[in-house]
């Protein structure tokens, strides 16, 4: 064969070849999934993550959506604000996707909606409990985790149960634990409670003691905490250490009590925890079935079982987007925005539906799911409230 028509013939073979790449990633529907994969808040943002790639290969293997794939494009945004706003930017830019998914912490959230309303582009919050991420004003934000408002909300209403006279808090030093603060001292106002010390955390501290020693000589009966399960696991191993004998409530709609229990041993026992999601009692959940279903998959592929506590975010999240891109009709920003006021869903932290929170004519969604309170005692984990 001459040299002129073996490369020809090369040529056109490599034409084909990326002609047949670009035809498939025609067949997929992207969607931008950003998360802490490193840094401070690590480990849930690969649970979430995970447990985003198994809604993915339930509706990939029914046949997918609009009879196209689902495909993660998942970026790391390393538990920092800034790196969360470069990644969706990225993202929306260089990746297209239509709709996101993130960004876990409400730091991160927050830095990321900006880049929605410059891009008009939808996403769905699947963790961050800040307030305002849902009252400042962004069309293109759609919440499915409870914000601190709802928290405090549900707590007003089972307060009486717990004998509350005075109550201190130690949160994390940013926007979920300043807003945490904010939402339940009103609650606790209006209930005739007495709100004593405000200690914060800064993100990434390891040692907590001189905020628990200040907390341990107050006169408050209870302490409420703020921060994620990481530093949750300093908290109780530190109050141990220093003779804390007040009793502890979580807020943050789950705190991994499994991996609580794992790492801080019996400094937990007693210990309670404002949750939206048991998979310890899954009879307890919204819908038993599908729990029971969901944590089937999630140890079938060999995850640790104290991840389902976080993971279900992700699973709920995009099974969120998927029903709306099937409702529109087409994975376009503007008709998956549009559709997702539409969508119905059952969903692991509750019935997903949304409602407009905001100022008129930029609302964003804010689904409303169902809380538990639940209590560690001797490693064993029981639902205290429903």
């Amino acid at each position: 064969m001459k040299k002129e028509s073996l490369l020809r013939i090369l040529g056109a073979t490599a034409i084909a070849v990326a002609a047949g790449a670009t035809s498939a990633s025609a067949q997929s529907i992207k969607i931008g999934v950003i998360q802490p994969l490193t840094g401070a808040f690590a480990a849930s943002g690969n649970y979430v993550t995970n447990g985003a790639k198994i809604a993915v290969d339930e509706i990939n293997a029914e046949g997918g959506v609009l009879g196209q794939k689902l495909e993660l494009v998942i970026e790391d945004n390393k538990s920092n604000p800034t790196e969360a706003a470069a990644v969706a930017e990225k993202l929306l830019v260089r990746d297209k996707v239509p709709v996101l998914m993130g960004a876990w912490g409400s730091s991160l959230t927050l830095a990321v909606m900006p880049k929605l309303v410059e891009y008009k582009v939808p996403m769905i919050v699947e963790t961050s409990a800040a307030t305002k991420i849902t009252t400042l004003g962004n069309p293109f934000v759609f919440r499915i985790a409870p914000t601190s408002v709802m928290e405090a909300d549900f707590f007003r209403n089972r307060i009486d149960a717990f004998k509350l006279k005075k109550v201190d808090f130690l949160v994390v030093n940013n926007d979920w634990g300043r807003g945490t603060v904010e939402d339940f001292r009103k609650m606790f106002k209006d209930k005739g409670v007495a709100v004593g010390l405000v200690e914060t955390i800064d993100p990434a501290a390891q040692d907590i003691s001189a905020q628990l020693a200040k907390l341990k000589s107050s006169d408050a009966d209870t302490l409420f905490v703020t921060a994620a399960v990481e530093q949750l696991t300093l908290v109780f191993k530190q109050a141990a250490a220093l003779g804390f004998k007040k009793p502890i409530i979580t807020t943050g709609g789950s705190q991994n009590p499994d991996q609580l229990i794992a790492q801080a041993g019996a400094t937990v026992d007693g210990s309670m925890h404002l949750t939206t999601f048991t998979p310890w009692v899954p009879e307890a959940t919204s819908f038993p079935a599908l729990t029971k279903r969901y944590i089937e998959a999630w140890t079938k592929r060999g995850y640790a079982f104290p991840g389902v506590t976080e993971s279900f975010r992700g699973y709920d999240g995009i099974r969120t987007i998927a029903a709306a891109i099937k409702l529109a009709g087409k994975a376009e920003p503007e008709a998956i925005r549009a559709a997702l006021w539409n969508v119905k869903l059952d969903g692991l932290v509750g019935p997903i539906v949304f409602a407009k929170f905001g100022p008129a004519g930029a609302e964003s969604g804010q689904a409303t799911p169902q809380f538990r309170v639940i209590k560690i005692d001797h490693g064993k984990i029981s639902v205290v409230q429903n």
